[in-house]
């Protein structure tokens, strides 16, 4: 059977093509599947499993069950299973293995006790998890010890498909500060294995809130990176993982990064909340990146409370045409954006329509800096900036290649520093900005008349960063080719004389 790929909207005529394709595919035998209900409190091993009267008791029960597609397991609200969920059997697109909670009162919780994980789904496909409590905290972690929320692990695999990870609380993991594909974390898909090449396909992570986990948030991992681009990569070629959504998640205080996408293909990063990260680890986080990705996309997603030095958002290596736009970061500690191509080859980011407030830099990183190398083709334009705590506003090692375009750039009142020898600025709006700047061709030199900078506490909370009638900044900017024609707002972009920053709305007065 042909295999429907998720696609993310349908409409009209669309819509009924693919009803009508839908109810042209039989019904395989057995595929309407068989619930079972699981009670850690009261149920009993040796009962059927197969009502609420009649539910198991043990997660050892359930792990020694294969499950097939269609099937549903069910645990009972209120209720805590202690130990790790390994579920046997796989799913499919289709008729996928369903894990949630039954019953009235809050999620049903996972307790992995300390182990590797509380929900293992390792060498299956074809799973929905939804509406579960899950956590799993243990001794203090060795340096390289493992431990996961929900761990969906692939090794010499092939392709993995279909999954769905949704409306999941999962909180206070305590694993190592260890990257790569032995990454601990809240929620985590890992792509292993040395001999069948492996990958995922069809990722779903949606409203799951995940707080106080260590170290990564929401990752995707692979251990088959290796490309033209990513040359040192592990593993002997690229698997890239594709048509990958993570979107309306919270996530909070991770003791590394927010929201990590590796070997993405067209993956979309949107509507996430990351309040906290970077807040135990000792190495470099970023609140939400993709890493030897292409073609990502980032959008009204907001990041904030990041501990320096780690940044919001990164432009990293092995990627190319990364895309972050409509997104608001605030009181990140070290800054707004950092681009670190790690000395392999990176291209074509993109960064437009984004609103940066107080992020600062504690004095030591600037709103944005390069200092691992240059992104060919790189574009900057149509942000505003407001960091009136930044000692630095942008800081350059090296060479770099980078345009900055009709952005708004509000330093502190001492004047912050733009230490940037090499790259193109052009329309851009500056205040208090240091003496010596590199101010590049057509600036505009003091107050944009924001209508309340600072002032936003949300995503959806930014009109303070309209501009006032009188403003330098309406209808100066240049046309920038292949804009997006909208901006922050949603305002549409007009072909010519555009405002600068992100807003292209009429004048307030």
């Amino acid at each position: 059977m042909t295999r429907i790929k998720p696609v993310r909207t349908l409409t009209g005529a669309c819509f009924a093509a693919v009803l009508l394709f839908a109810m042209a595919v039989p019904a395989s035998a057995g595929t309407t599947g068989t619930t079972r209900y699981v009670d850690c409190a009261a149920g009993s091993d040796s009962a059927a499993g197969t009502s609420t009267t009649t539910a198991w008791r043990s997660l050892t029960k359930v792990n020694a069950t294969v499950l097939h597609p269609g099937d549903t397991l069910r645990f009972k609200a209120g209720t805590s299973c202690g130990g790790t969920l390994t579920p046997r059997g796989s799913g499919t697109a289709q008729h996928p293995v369903t894990v949630n909670t039954y019953g009235s009162g809050s999620a049903a919780r996972i307790d992995g006790q300390g182990a590797t994980a509380a929900v293992f789904l390792h060498n299956v496909e074809g799973y929905v998890l939804r509406h579960l409590d899950i956590t799993n905290t243990g001794p203090a972690p060795a340096a390289t010890q493992q431990r996961v929320g929900v761990y969906v692990l692939l090794e010499d695999y092939g392709t993995g498909r279909h999954y769905t990870v949704d409306d999941l609380t999962v909180h206070d993991v305590n694993g190592c500060d260890c990257r790569d594909n032995d990454t601990s974390g809240g929620i985590v898909f890992a792509a292993g294995g040395a001999s069948v090449p492996t990958g995922f396909d069809d990722i779903r992570v949606t409203g799951n809130r995940v707080t106080h986990v260590d170290r990564a948030g929401i990752g995707i991992s692979s251990s088959w990176q290796r490309r033209a681009s990513n040359p040192t990569g592990p593993g002997t070629q690229f698997v890239p993982n594709t048509h990958v959504l993570i979107e309306e998640n919270r996530v909070g205080d991770t003791g590394g990064d927010g929201i990590m996408v590796v070997n993405g293909v067209d993956p979309l990063v949107q509507r996430n909340t990351v309040a906290g990260y970077n807040t135990r680890s000792t190495d470099y986080n970023v609140g939400a990146y993709a890493w030897n990705s292409d073609r990502a996309v980032f959008q009204y997603n907001e990041v904030s409370g990041g501990v320096a030095p780690g940044m919001a958002f990164d432009l990293e290596g092995g990627s190319s045409d990364t895309l972050y736009q409509y997104n608001f970061s605030h009181d990140n500690g070290a800054g707004f954006l950092f681009i670190c191509p790690s000395g392999i080859s990176a291209s074509g980011g993109t960064v437009r329509y984004n609103i940066s407030q107080n992020d600062h830099g504690d004095g030591f990183f600037g709103v944005i800096t390069s200092p691992c190398g240059d992104e060919p083709g790189t574009k900057i334009y149509n942000n505003t900036v407001y960091a009136p705590t930044a000692a630095n506003l942008i800081q350059v090692y090296g060479t770099s290649t980078m345009q900055l375009t009709d952005n708004i750039f509000v330093g502190s009142p001492a004047g912050s520093v733009i230490s940037d020898a090499t790259s193109t600025y052009s329309h851009n709006v500056y205040q208090n900005v240091a003496a010596g700047s590199p101010l590049g061709a057509h600036p505009f030199t003091g107050d944009p008349l924001l209508t309340a900078p600072g002032t936003a506490h949300s995503r959806t909370d930014t009109a303070g960063y309209r501009l006032r009638t009188g403003s330098p900044a309406l209808h100066t900017g240049t046309p920038v080719a292949n804009n997006g024609g909208r901006d922050y707002f949603g305002n549409p972009v007009p072909s010519g004389s555009p405002n600068i920053g992100a807003y292209q709305g009429c004048a307030v007065s």
